[in-house]
């Protein structure tokens, strides 16, 4: 359908070293659209920005970068803009975890957490919002969020939870503030799909019993179950959705049975 193509735009998409960035990106390039792609480790985001291309026959850019340093996040629009002259479409992807019980956790723990988590999702989202604004592009920002910002769990990671919880609402925030300007602003809220991040979790038999328990589905997602997601919230097949948030985790938060144990 004409409705889900992205033939023609750009895209940027954050985290792209590793884990669900690499699907999202897979997505929307397989839809059509070239893309910007960032992440601090640089020598796996180029060869992931390579291997990309090679599967899509798109043009995927890859530019170093740190969410929480706003030098870097203009830079990334720089880029953008010098190679494909406009932004379409911002996936706010980077993201880091912090495990373990609050009164064990110190402030850096926290500070990490939201500086990456939030922060940078909230300032890559001013600095691409404001580009499309100048440019009077009908733009699309999508925040990754997730089933921890939606709901509590037994896994304590306060300030992962904490953080996400924030990015469900400042989404819904900023898609009110968008829509004079014709941006759409919405979430995706994966639920446990296996990457970098999850992966000492998912490890552990006890946690993955709980997890799978949880998810009336009764398996883990598959980071391509993720694309439809991510390609329906940027392309016009979704063009009177805002401020909403989607969660792609197998019935988790329909609000399955979950049984309890000691982390």
């Amino acid at each position: 359908m004409v409705e889900f193509s992205l033939k023609g735009k750009v895209a940027i998409v954050t985290g792209v070293s590793s884990g669900l960035g690499i699907a999202f990106t897979e997505g929307l390039a397989e839809a059509g659209a070239d893309c910007v792609v960032c992440a601090r480790r640089e020598e796996k985001l180029k060869a992931n920005a390579e291997e990309i291309a090679k599967k899509t026959g798109r043009k995927i850019v890859p530019v170093k970068a740190d969410v929480t340093n706003e030098e870097d996040i203009k830079k990334v629009i720089e880029v953008a803009d010098k190679n494909f002259g406009r932004i379409d479409i911002l996936v706010n992807n980077a993201g880091i975890a912090v495990v373990g019980p609050t009164i064990e956790l110190s402030k850096e723990d926290w500070n990490l957490c939201v500086q990456t988590d939030l922060i940078g999702v909230a300032l890559f989202s001013k600095h691409a919002m404001k580009y499309m604004v100048e440019k009077g592009i009908d733009g699309r920002i999508i925040n990754i969020a997730s089933i921890y910002g939606l709901w509590g769990d037994i896994i304590p990671a306060a300030p992962y939870y904490a953080a996400k919880g924030a990015v469900v609402n400042f989404t819904r925030a900023l898609a009110i503030e968008a829509a004079p300007y014709k941006i759409r602003v919405n979430a995706i809220a994966p639920g446990y799909f296996p990457s970098e991040m999850t992966k000492d979790v998912l490890n552990n038999k006890e946690i993955l019993d709980h997890i799978l328990n949880s998810t009336p589905l009764g398996r883990l997602g598959n980071p391509e179950e993720l694309k439809g997601a991510v390609v329906f919230l940027a392309s016009d097949a979704s063009s009177y959705i805002t401020g909403q948030i989607i969660a792609v985790d197998g019935g988790w938060s329909a609000g399955s049975t979950k049984r309890s144990f000691r982390f």
